[in-house]
């Protein structure tokens, strides 16, 4: 990314500053949006490790017949006990269900919020590029100008 300045007689309009805070503030919603995507995955993986970690392909079998293998995770130590563990491995079950249910409809949510970001940004980043090649500056100018040092840019802006 370059900075654009004023160069020869050649200076950053107004109004494409105003396109570039509009990218830099998308773009820091972009970083918001990402951490709420990783933080769903982490959720899902953790759900996932809850209902599988340590646990033999048998170990449900111990709801209903009380043989087999439980293995080491929290529902297969649950299993351990007799029948008063069933309710106990159906309650963790549950939870585990909602946790992987919640974590999938927040990653599926900003999945769709990043979506229509880069509709925004694309649409923005057009008329962003159009501003500047109508200011003189070349294309390749234009796409590879930093939004975030023109949005935090305290330079004189004049209108062409």
């Amino acid at each position: 990314m370059s900075a654009l300045g004023c160069t020869g007689d050649r200076v950053v309009p107004a109004h494409a500053r105003e396109l570039a805070v509009e990218l830099s503030a998308l773009f820091e919603r972009d970083v918001t949006i990402v951490r709420r995507l990783s933080d769903a995955q982490h959720r899902l993986i953790d759900a996932n490790e809850r209902l599988w970690s340590g646990l033999s392909p048998d170990a449900i079998g111990l709801i209903y017949d009380g043989a087999g293998p439980a293995g080491a995770s929290e529902i297969g130590a649950l299993m351990d006990g007799a029948c008063a563990g069933e309710v106990a491995v159906l309650a963790v079950l549950q939870e585990i269900h909602w946790s992987i249910h919640r974590g999938f409809c927040e990653y599926r949510s900003a999945c769709e919020e990043r979506r229509q970001l880069a509709v925004d940004v694309g649409e923005i980043t057009a008329r962003f590029i159009e501003v500047l090649c109508g200011a003189g500056f070349s294309e390749d100018e234009a796409r590879n100008a930093n939004v975030h040092d023109l949005a935090r840019s305290g330079e004189p802006v004049k209108d062409r």
